[in-house]
């Protein structure tokens, strides 16, 4: 055999191996599509979602580097969420007004918070910015679509930066300094976290740690579909301002 054919019989073998890792690791994209999906404007077809998650797969599988000691299906992930991400973000789908109910929101949180010592009720968050239930949990639904996934919220240590603080993987090539940072960030959202409710930290914690979909977290907490959205989209904007208390807090230090 020459040279020219094993050089093609490897490339063929390579590309019948990559094949059949994309084929292997395609459900994970269904479901990670699902999960965003769940939380987007029904405008948004799930049929997009899935495409560009196959794409971000396909550049996971190309790029792959088994010695960075980080498993595939992991690596995958990141890259098939990232890939989602990135083309809705190409979307604005949040008017101006749309945007100030959310300032306006996490305006009357932080507030209450320090009024009340604790995190609001929702009929006390609705009475504050003199809305009904129904009204804020419909405007908390419509925004938590644009944050997507993962709090983006800006650190104490670097006020240019932002971080997702909820969904953010460690790396293998990480230093003592980023150690440091992840540890401490982590120390502020666990803290944050605490100031919710039982309810709400359950939800927080079977979505984003156990992955469940709002479907499943509904059938384990014995709730409709529906109230699991209202008490996520809600707890998010409760997160941000716990967060952003925790960051003025150590400036002042």
């Amino acid at each position: 055999m020459t040279q020219a054919e094993l050089a093609y019989r490897e490339s063929v073998e390579e590309t019948e191996d990559r094949d059949q890792i994309i084929l292997k690791e395609l459900p994970q994209v269904y479901y990670i599509a699902r999960r965003i999906y769940e939380r987007l404007p029904q405008h948004v077809p799930f049929d997009d979602l899935v495409n560009a998650g196959v794409i971000g797969l396909i550049e996971a599988v190309r790029s792959y580097d088994p010695s960075k000691s980080v498993p595939l299906k992991a690596y995958a992930k990141f890259r098939i969420r990232g890939a989602i991400l990135d083309s809705l973000r190409e979307l604005d789908w949040a008017s101006r007004p749309l945007r100030r109910k959310g300032r306006q929101i996490e305006e009357a949180i932080a507030k209450l918070s320090a009024k009340l010592g604790r995190q609001p009720e929702e009929q006390e968050i609705a009475a504050e910015i003199g809305t009904t239930l129904e009204q804020l949990y419909a405007t908390a639904i419509r925004l938590d679509g644009l944050t997507l996934i993962g709090q983006e919220v800006r650190a104490a240590y670097d006020r240019s930066e932002t971080t997702d603080l909820i969904e953010s993987a460690p790396s293998h090539d990480e230093g003592p300094y980023d150690n440091c940072l992840r540890s401490e960030i982590q120390d502020q959202l666990a803290e944050a976290i605490g100031t919710l409710s039982e309810k709400e930290q359950m939800v927080i914690s079977l979505y984003y740690k156990e992955e469940l979909t709002m479907k499943e977290i509904a059938a384990v907490l014995q709730l409709g579909e529906s109230r699991v959205c209202q008490i996520h989209s809600l707890a998010l904007p409760k997160l941000r301002a716990a967060l952003r208390k925790t960051a003025f807090d150590e400036t002042q230090l």
